[in-house]
């Protein structure tokens, strides 16, 4: 008697797009398409239930924009073909968690848009999220500051006070919460906020843009920390690194980081999955 672990299924959503249009190691317009289009499939696939969980590898977004697809990233395209309300990418690693606030966009339109009720929301978000994920009802969560040394009580820049407040009113928001005693606190500045919390000080660290939060997840976890998509109503995981192109056909990638994707997104699915069939379902 043998038994399944699985199965594989190839599917290729643009049949149309053959190897001559292709170039290995280059971004294009039929790349690009190729990209968002098997992105799409998986991500209904997804929701429909025919797929458990979603890992993606890295899309090259100027490609994706050659083919006349204006979207910023993954999470950013999933969260509008799904429907959800609020998304954020998160990078979860053994020494390090990380959520960030803002994710592909210039940092003059960061620091220009920084706003007190969308870090809150942030705040009040991943660490429900997160509480969910480690069952950890006392998460301590610390936010980054924007200036240096926190804007040294105004020194470098007054941001930080708008901080103060987005941190006032997510722990208002939290605090009726039943079962949950989570602890917010920042705003910190970020040369030592990293530190701290991958020595274990804290459980998660709110960065307010892209390189702010990923500089030290991929120094200190290149090969471990997995991002993953807070919000989907699917699990949706993927590695921490860029397309490589200058590796591609090389056969020299390490495949570590994919791995490791794959492994979180088959747990979570797992923890996730109901156990039993559902009440008043027949046997």
């Amino acid at each position: 008697m043998s038994s399944s672990l699985g199965e594989a299924l190839w599917l290729d959503p643009t049949p149309d797009i053959g190897v001559d249009q292709l170039v290995m190691g280059t971004g294009s317009a039929a790349s690009g398409r190729a990209t968002v289009e098997a992105i799409r499939v998986a991500a209904l696939m997804a929701l429909d239930g025919t797929a458990d969980a979603l890992v993606t590898l890295p899309m090259a977004k100027s490609a994706a924009h050659l083919a006349g697809y204006p979207i910023p990233g993954h999470t950013e395209f999933l969260r509008d073909l799904s429907g959800a309300s609020i998304t954020r990418m998160a990078f979860v690693s053994p020494r390090l968690n990380v959520v960030l606030h803002t994710v592909h966009q210039s940092l003059r339109s960061v620091v220009e848009g920084l706003d007190a009720d969308a870090v809150a929301e942030t705040l009040v978000f991943s660490t429900r999220q997160f509480i969910q994920l480690t069952g950890k009802s006392d998460l301590r969560v610390a936010l980054c500051a924007l200036n240096p040394h926190a804007g040294e009580e105004g020194a470098f820049g007054g941001e930080e006070r708008l901080l103060e407040a987005a941190l006032a009113r997510a722990e208002a928001a939290l605090r009726p919460e039943p079962l949950i005693s989570p602890v917010l606190t920042g705003p910190w500045p970020s040369d030592s906020l990293f530190q701290r919390a991958a020595r274990g000080e804290f459980d998660l660290v709110v960065a307010l843009y892209h390189d702010q939060g990923l500089i030290p997840v991929k120094l200190l976890e290149p090969a471990k920390a997995v991002n993953l998509t807070l919000g989907l109503p699917f699990v949706r995981t993927s590695p921490d690194h860029g397309t490589a192109f200058d590796k591609a056909g090389r056969w020299i990638a390490d495949g570590e980081n994919f791995l490791e994707a794959t492994a979180l997104a088959v747990r979570l699915s797992q923890e996730t999955r109901p156990s039993g069939p559902a009440p008043g379902a027949g046997g």
